[in-house]
């Protein structure tokens, strides 16, 4: 299995008791683990019944368990502060009260969100995943995450037309450089530059890192909203050439007993046998295997049941 695994999905069908579960098994067969959710919902937290922030925290009573909670709102402001630090080294100071609202116009323009949040978990791959034999995530909605997973390709792609215009800019002022005058710029050391390619390599990391050491699990409802999620969001990551491992099939209905009747029994046979035939569906028309059948409980998914949940799925910690 590979170090990092992501837990994806329609909004409500279950990732983060998924993700959760999983992590706990892996702590339990020895691994040292850290889940991760980058859902503002920070379910993470309700699931354990232990508040957590953006730094690593033991989850009491699960040995080799720790969690963490990215807030997006937290991110973003931290990932502006940033920019515009690095950009008032770089600027006259005339220009730095335009950089600052600039940067607060943008907190609210599309992308920014996916940008910081994407800037953050990355930031755990690269730093915090480090004493650790594997990394859970709990990720948002699929429509969210397939944004976050498509921008190393599209950023990086961005950053080299941005690389290529800045060279070929200093380039011109060289050479209109005059006689014993100065160049206005040098290509060696420019800090434009520098930051580009830092962004870059950054970008790169994470495009590999999520290719070749990343496993991906879509979570499902069996019903055919959920189905018909799932089967774009598996061409979402085919576009990316990103391999989907599996599917869990969560909150499956439990069958009645053969000798209950009545009005609620035949209720749970046919919503059963409708929740079959999405199944079959699946099985039949999807490439990434079903490697769990979850049945929803009566009892609130969390503690010692989450061993429970984690014994159903077919993934090897």
């Amino acid at each position: 299995m590979e170090r990092f695994v992501f837990f994806g999905g329609k909004g409500g069908v279950g990732k983060t008791t998924v993700s959760c579960a999983y992590a706990h098994r892996c702590a339990r067969d020895g691994l040292r683990t850290l889940v991760v959710s980058t859902d503002p919902a920070h379910s993470v937290s309700d699931v354990f019944d232990q508040q957590f922030g953006d730094e690593p925290e033991s989850v009491a009573g699960v040995d080799g368990l720790d969690a963490l909670e990215i807030d997006p709102e937290d991110e973003m402001q931290r990932h502006l502060d940033e920019i515009r630090e690095s950009l008032s080294e770089q600027v006259s100071a005339a220009m730095v009260s335009e950089i600052n609202r600039q940067l607060e116009m943008s907190h609210g323009t599309p992308g920014a969100y996916e940008a910081a949040l994407f800037d953050a978990f990355v930031d755990v791959m690269r730093t915090e995943s480090e004493p650790y034999d594997r990394v859970v995530f709990d990720t948002a909605p699929t429509g969210s995450t397939l944004r976050l997973l498509g921008l190393p390709e599209f950023l990086g792609d961005w950053i080299d037309r941005l690389l290529y215009k800045r060279e070929q800019s200093i380039d011109l002022f060289e050479k209109a450089a005059i006689g014993d005058m100065e160049p206005r710029r040098l290509l060696e050391g420019d800090p434009v530059i520098e930051r580009l390619r830092e962004r870059k390599e950054f970008f790169e990391y994470a495009g590999e890192t999520m290719r070749s050491d990343a496993a991906f699990f879509l979570v499902f409802n069996p019903d055919q909203l959920s189905v018909n999620e799932t089967a774009r969001a598996i061409e979402g990551f085919t576009d990316r050439d990103l391999r989907v491992r599996g599917l869990v099939a969560n909150k499956l209905t439990p069958s009645p007993d053969e000798d209950e009747e009545g009005r609620g029994a035949r209720y749970l046979r046919e919503k059963v046998e409708t929740e079959r035939d999405r199944l079959a569906q699946v099985r039949e028309g999807f490439d990434p295997p079903l490697v769990a059948e979850i049945e929803s409980r009566t009892t609130e998914v969390r503690g010692d049941v989450l061993a429970d949940v984690a014994a159903s799925l077919d993934v090897e910690p």
